[in-house]
């Protein structure tokens, strides 16, 4: 499921304790990031036992469960099939016996967590850190929670107490107690309605967090600048037909838009970045995120990686692959790895313009409007004239801490200027 992953979401079980299956049948689906993915048995037998539930987050190596071969495989037992095998030591050969787990490892640490680590020695049960684990809040976060338990201990009610009142301290900082200045989150209490309660999937609830913390991390300064889209349109719609008749792909304005912006990330490389504390890192690859609405709503950013190496046939045939298995929720865990500058076609949706939330740890992302026809003022040999032209808004929010206007704008310029100067004679 990828070397950098650590742990797993189980979302269900699909074979049930006791049944049978086939090798090659689907026991579970585990989900990983933002992609889901369908664990295959590894041999034919029986679930004998379950060892995690719907909705557990599993480290990387964990049991997950015991089953037992059938009596013909016996003899030859299959490598057993782990999260990440890099990631699990080799161990001595054992005697193959009648049960087969899902990884080598043999021990459950129940009360381990990456939850981090506090200068005071502070206890948490194992309960505590699952609760915690499941409503992705941080150790530092915590250890803010008002306890009331026994000699200050957190209790299960204190940690959902705090989740009903709208975690008042999800990106609260140290601080220290004598400091007057220090910025203290207020006590407030929100009539919250009543109406249908609709609990957030797992993906909406990363989406939640990771919007808040991009917002609480980058101080978000919006340019916008206006393309007249004309040739683009005019060559596409002129082109389609026959790019698909020779290339077997759908040519759509997107492939256009990735191929433009990447020309511009390669002008200007430092808007290609991410921050590191106090140091910037400017990033060698251009990949290209592309933000993309999942069938469920939810939205995800797969990626064209080194898009600026890359001739148009091979990027739309990218976007078209990647489009594709989004719509069908196939995205695998490298499709949506690695991107350094995102763009949001908003546009998609009929809206004008957009002021799109950082995908971070990047340090910019670009927005695409409607492209709508609309009267305009050109210049012609015989002086201004109106004419009917296609026209598009950009608009580009980029990290101020380290992008500042000058870079931001001249940017956002540039990729307007590419569309704007699109060869219209341009070879299929």
């Amino acid at each position: 499921m990828g070397e950098s992953i650590t742990e797993g979401t189980i979302i269900n079980w699909l074979v049930a304790e006791g049944d049978v299956f086939d090798d090659g049948d689907i026991i579970l689906e585990v989900a990983t990031d933002k992609v889901d993915n369908e664990v295959p048995a590894p041999a034919s037998g029986t679930l004998i036992k379950t060892l995690f539930q719907a909705k557990d987050v599993v480290p990387v190596g964990e049991v997950i469960a015991i089953l037992e071969i059938s009596e013909e495989v016996k003899s030859s037992v299959k490598k057993p099939v782990i999260l990440n095998e890099k990631s699990i030591p080799k161990k001595k050969a054992q005697k193959p016996n009648s049960r087969l787990n899902l990884s080598q490892k043999e021990e459950v640490n129940s009360i381990s967590s990456p939850l981090g680590k506090s200068e005071e020695a502070l206890f948490f049960s194992p309960l505590i850190i699952k609760i915690a684990k499941e409503h992705h809040i941080s150790f530092e976060e915590l250890a803010r929670i008002p306890a009331t338990g026994h000699e200050g201990r957190l209790r299960k009610s204190d940690v959902f107490q705090y989740i009903e009142e709208g975690r008042p301290f999800k990106f609260a900082q140290p601080v220290a107690e004598k400091d007057p200045t220090a910025y203290r989150i207020p006590q407030l209490q929100f009539d919250k309605g009543n109406g249908k309660v609709i609990e957030m999937d797992r993906m909406r609830q990363m989406i939640a967090d990771h919007m808040v913390y991009s917002k609480h991390t980058s101080p978000h300064v919006t340019a916008y600048v206006e393309a007249d889209m004309t040739n683009m349109v005019n060559w596409r719609n002129a082109n389609k037909v026959a790019f698909q008749e020779k290339h077997g792909e759908r040519l759509t304005f997107t492939p256009l838009f990735v191929e433009a912006v990447a020309k511009a990330v390669k002008d200007f490389p430092n808007i290609n970045a991410s921050v590191d504390g106090n140091n910037i890192i400017v990033k060698e690859d251009i990949n290209i995120g592309m933000a993309t609405a999942l069938p469920s709503g939810n939205l995800i950013v797969p990626v064209v990686k080194n898009a600026d190496t890359k001739d148009l046939k091979t990027i739309v045939a990218n976007v078209n692959e990647l489009a594709n298995k989004a719509r069908e929720n196939k995205l695998a865990g490298d499709d949506i790895k690695g991107s350094t500058f995102t763009i949001s076609n908003v546009g998609t949706f009929g809206s004008v313009m957009g002021t799109p939330i950082i995908n971070q740890p990047e340090v910019a992302i670009l927005a695409l409007g409607i492209i709508k026809k609309r009267p305009e003022v050109i210049e012609t040999e015989n002086g201004d004239e109106i004419a009917i032209r296609s026209m598009m808004y950009l608009s580009l929010s980029f990290d101020h801490r380290v992008v500042d206007g000058f870079l931001g704008g001249s940017f956002v310029r540039r990729v307007a200027d590419y569309f704007e100067q699109f060869d219209v004679n341009r070879i299929i």
